[in-house]
């Protein structure tokens, strides 16, 4: 027998009253309990309940509800009951169908086929649960919505109910129930409202709460397999309402490797891909298909002419385009003048000045505002540039600062005549071998090139710009940039926008607008550093998160548009020979070809040596 407890004396009563305890900590300031809701705090609440379910139920008819982005509390209580009492019941529910059908047909009445679909349904589930194939239980579904007022509450309400209209399925709130109803959607394993339906194990399936996202169509390229239900994410980045993408990922996440494993499989459907690549990543890719490889050095015999003007298009002004070349040429003269430390800012006299010496540069070359037909003619070079500022009175400290990209350290990088061929499918711009300093002004030449040339012609490209933090680290690149991303769609065009320095990449303004008009977003493996900005910029959960820190390499998270899916990257053997970055598997494959060129030698030679017409004399 249990020993009673001690009562305890009025004062150990009043010290407990002064303690805090868990409970209060987590309860509410207030509930109001109403007829029609409940309100908790400032949030209303209605509970509803499932009262009808249709004949057959599709598998996922309740995902439009729990993908809905409205606060609310699901509670599902199966009770299982004993399948030798339901067989007892449909035994006698089938005696009594047969009957009324035996006595129809005796009277010579029209058959009625409620009876016969409800004698059917009885007998198939009175084999499956002889069978043991199917369980019969008692299924109550009750959903808690919040809003912050009556009136979306009312709204959201409404909004439920069409859609589980649209299913047949039909719910009703828990009128005079209210607390009832609250108390059976928390986690407290408790049913007060007690009201359910009787299903068998198939249309209760349907009912499964967890569901994944589904991202594929019937065209496009493969992007990998999603990691949710092993389904292939097949996608067409040009079905989207622009085709702009972005990729983050610490270094070795597979950022590069997915980039050049989209650009393989696009090559095939006979997309033209431009790639700027800061690290020499894309040369093996470019031999392997025979695209172009341009290096961009200072020592390199390739050049790139920033005053070369685009072909008008028929739509387009001679003038329009001579005044665009200029303004684009201002900002790269700012990128070059200004200095690494900023020091050399331009003052509002010198803009002006060089504003002035960019056309009198151009009118020296016979194309001007008022003879703007420059087909045909030599565009000036920097050096071109140089000579008329020097003449110009308040020019010649420009000039100075200018000589050392034309006869100085720097010269023969932007001072020469374009000679670079254009016509490859795959066209790569390597500025590895380019000065730290002049990284983010040969990536702003290059893609200012590249926009002239895509302006040329309309046609389905794709512009891969790889460490893409290097051209935010300058406002003027970053512009340019930005810039591109927000007309490329004009030109049929898709900027692929590929970084590992997320923090430097969404610190500048015109970061966060090109990620803002992007429509595909595609997370590899993130480093704890930068996880947090990345929750807030793409709205994680921390289920998402986490998944983000401990990926495998080539896994993520794949946006496109509304839609995402966690995905893992896959490529065959052959394409991963193409595209590996791994530096192991790099030194195999050199191997592997210099043993093959070595055999190949030997073969020739002992070919060679046995040939009957081969005489020494």
């Amino acid at each position: 027998m249990a020993k009673p407890s001690k009562p305890q004396s009025p004062q150990n009563i009043e010290y407990l009253k002064g303690q805090n305890t868990l409970r209060d900590l987590i309860s509410p300031a207030s509930i109001l309990v109403a007829p029609k809701h409940i309100q908790v705090g400032t949030k209303f609440a209605r509970t509803l309940f499932v009262m009808t379910y249709p004949r057959f139920l599709v598998t996922g008819w309740f995902s439009p509800l729990i993908t809905m982005d409205y606060v609310m509390d699901i509670s599902m209580f199966l009770y299982p009951m004993d399948s030798g009492a339901i067989l007892k019941n449909l035994r006698t529910q089938v005696t009594r169908f047969q009957a009324q059908m035996s006595m129809a047909a005796e009277k010579g009445i029209v058959r009625d086929p409620l009876i016969e679909t409800a004698y059917r349904d009885a007998e198939h589930l009175r084999d499956s649960l002889q069978q043991g194939t199917e369980r019969f239980f008692r299924f109550g579904l009750y959903m808690t919505v919040y809003a912050d007022s009556l009136e979306k509450l009312e709204e959201y309400i409404s909004q439920i109910n069409n859609i589980l209209q649209t299913k047949m399925v039909y719910a009703k709130p828990s009128l005079f129930q209210s607390e009832q109803g609250f108390k059976s959607t928390l986690p407290l394993l408790k049913d007060d409202l007690d009201i359910g339906n009787n299903l068998n194990t198939s249309p209760l399936s349907t009912t499964f709460p967890f569901i994944s996202a589904n991202i594929s169509s019937n065209k496009g390229i493969l992007y990998g397999i999603n990691r949710h239900n092993n389904s292939l994410i097949l996608f067409d980045r040009f079905s989207m309402e622009n085709a702009n993408e972005v990729i983050f990922a610490k270094s070795g996440g597979g950022k590069s490797y997915l980039a050049k494993l989209e650009i393989l499989r696009h090559l095939m459907l006979g997309v033209d891909v431009l790639v700027i690549d800061p690290e020499n990543e894309y040369s093996y890719l470019t031999e392997a298909v025979g695209g172009t490889f341009i290096k961009i050095a200072l020592s390199s015999n390739q050049h790139i002419n920033p005053f070369d003007l685009p072909i008008p298009r028929p739509d387009e002004n001679s003038v329009d385009l001579l005044k665009s070349n200029i303004s684009d040429l201002m900002g790269m003269l700012k990128l070059m003048l200004q200095g690494a430390n900023q020091a050399d800012l331009f003052t509002a006299e010198e803009e002006a000045i060089l504003d002035r010496a960019l056309y009198e540069t151009y009118a020296a070359k016979d194309i001007s505002l008022e003879n703007p037909d420059y087909q045909d003619k030599v565009v000036p070079t920097l050096s071109d540039l140089e000579n008329v500022l020097r003449n110009m009175e308040g020019g010649e400290n420009l000039s100075i600062r200018l000589s050392k990209y034309t006869t100085g350290s720097f010269s023969g990088f932007v001072n020469e005549p374009t000679n670079i061929n254009f016509k490859s499918q795959l066209i790569v711009f390597n500025t590895r071998d380019m000065e730290e300093e002049l990284q983010p002004l040969a990536m702003f030449i290059i893609t200012q090139y590249v926009w002239k040339e895509i302006r040329r012609e309309l046609k389905k490209r794709i512009l891969v710009v790889d460490e893409a933090w290097v051209m935010m680290k300058d406002d003027n690149a970053a512009s340019f940039l930005f810039s591109l991303a927000k007309r490329a769609r004009k030109y049929y065009l898709g900027l692929t926008t590929i970084t590992q320095d997320i923090a430097d990449f969404l610190a500048s303004e015109y970061g966060k607008a090109i990620l803002t008009n992007s429509s595909m977003q595609i997370l590899l493996k993130q480093s704890p550093a930068s996880i947090d900005i990345i929750k807030d910029t793409f709205y994680l959960t921390e289920e998402e998160k986490f998944l983000l820190l401990e990926s495998d390499v080539g896994e993520g998270i794949f946006f496109a548009g509304l839609k995402h899916a966690a995905i893992k990257v896959v490529a065959s053997y052959g394409e991963d020979q193409i595209i590996t970055s791994d530096p192991e598997q790099l030194l195999k494959i050199q191997q592997a070809k210099s043993e093959l060129a070595q055999l190949e030698g030997d073969l020739s030679a002992d070919s060679d040596s046995n040939d009957p017409f081969s005489l020494n004399f």
